[in-house]
């Protein structure tokens, strides 16, 4: 191993992998990707279900065949890898550093650094849900791990907080392995996860989905050993009276992903509030100059070929900025406006050439809609939708001429026809 890098890649899951070989390609060869766990892959090793890869390789893979497929990949471009090496800290001027067992603490200075550290998942602990503290309570993350990789069923009779896709899946895995899944808790009037998601882990195995309902307390002592369930109103608050009881050994939340932003916050890399993630241009760089971010630590998405399709744009922009393509910036923002709860990317660069894709999601459920891109008050594009919800990401295709010709910020923007 070396002390200084073209690029260090910090994440070796499928935004890591992604990336690192679209900088190879674009004429980079001193790569480095750091990952904490004993192999590449990231959270795809756990994820053994279908379903991965219909848009980009136009056949259903499991997540680590998905991975496999990028992993050999960098392998035949023998990119440099550490793994079971964790990243401590980031710093403006690209300066890594990392610890592992071999090397120790050690520190890389990098030319360009792409982040892909990917997301983790929100804990009980951010909930406030009332009861004791007994064995039983898991993210549904954690479960999937015990059952896929550890092979240990974590209980017998389920019940599930919150819609996402992970917890949608595990509900049909659980199932699979003999568990009884009593319900599918949702707080909010419709489901974070995807359609198909619905269709096939809870409406094929007849498990029920509550939405605008919250579990209020876990009872149990040493093991859960119940949960009360109740409505909630427009608020979110419960409604007394609505009280619904379900016995059961285990309780998994699936309430939300968080990317894992504390090496940018650290490096003091500015954050979107709304996404959690950093605010970046439409080459995926960041506010802070050479530091690229792609993947899940940036946003949150529904499927991996996204994530690399992202990933692949920031590698490219990353060999680019170390090859010294750069020339000053001619910048604008890209606001969220009416229904829509965020845009990415944030800021957009007038003199960049090629077309930009603006990812964005939903405030709630809306029907025979139309999104609009308007900079003041002239419609850049406009584009009907039948259905739009906030599970599932939607993409405006921004042309780089009238991105060129925009004489202030853009706005997108959501509303219902009559």
């Amino acid at each position: 191993m070396k002390n200084a890098y073209d690029i260090v890649i910090i994440g070796g899951g499928p935004a890591g992998l992604a990336a690192a070989i679209a900088a190879y390609d674009a004429g980079v060869k001193d790569i480095l990707i750091l990952e904490r766990e004993d192999r590449l892959g990231g959270i795809l090793n756990q994820c053994i279900h279908n379903g991965f890869g219909l848009t980009r390789f136009k056949e259903s893979l499991s997540g680590p065949e998905y991975a496999a497929r990028f992993i050999d990949e960098v392998e035949k471009r023998a990119i440099e890898v550490l793994t079971q090496t964790t990243v401590l800290s980031l710093t403006k001027d690209k300066t890594v550093t990392a610890i592992n067992t071999e090397y120790g603490v050690f520190t890389v200075q990098a030319k360009a650094v792409v982040l892909a550290m990917g997301c983790r998942e929100r804990s009980r602990g951010a909930l406030n849900v009332a009861g004791s503290r007994p064995a039983g309570v898991y993210s549904a993350g954690t479960a999937q791990k015990y059952v896929n990789i550890k092979g240990y069923l974590p209980g017998k009779s389920v019940v599930i907080l919150g819609s996402g896709d992970i917890g949608l899946i595990m509900a049909r895995r659980m199932t699979l392995e003999g568990a009884k899944v009593h319900a599918v808790c949702e707080i909010m009037p419709y489901s974070s996860g995807l359609k198909r998601n619905i269709a096939q882990c809870l409406d094929d195995f007849d498990i029920p989905l509550y939405l605008n309902h919250t579990i209020t307390k876990i009872e149990g002592d040493k093991r859960v050993t119940g949960v009360v369930v109740s409505k909630v109103d427009e608020n979110r608050k419960p409604i007394k009276g609505t009280e619904m009881h379900f016995d059961c050994d285990t309780v998994l939340f699936s309430v939300g992903l968080i990317p894992e932003n504390e090496l940018t916050k650290s490096a003091g890399i500015d954050l979107s509030p709304r996404t959690r993630g950093a605010v970046v241009y439409q080459n995926r760089e960041t506010l802070v100059d050479g530091v690229f971010a792609c993947g899940n630590v940036l946003q949150v998405h529904d499927l991996v070929d996204f994530v690399s399709e992202e990933s692949e744009l920031a590698g490219v922009s990353a060999a680019k900025y170390v090859l010294g393509e750069r020339e000053e910036k001619d910048v604008i923002d890209v606001v969220n406006g009416k229904n829509v709860s965020y845009v990415i990317p944030q800021k957009l660069d007038k003199k960049a050439s090629g077309n930009v894709k603006l990812f964005f999601r939903a405030t709630g459920t809306f029907r025979n809609c139309v999104i609009t891109a308007k900079c003041g008050d002239t419609v850049l594009l406009q584009r009907k939708k039948q259905i739009v919800v906030p599970g599932e990401m939607e993409t405006l295709l921004l042309a780089q001429a009238k991105i060129a010709a925009a004489q202030g910020n853009i706005e997108i923007t959501l509303e219902e026809q009559a």
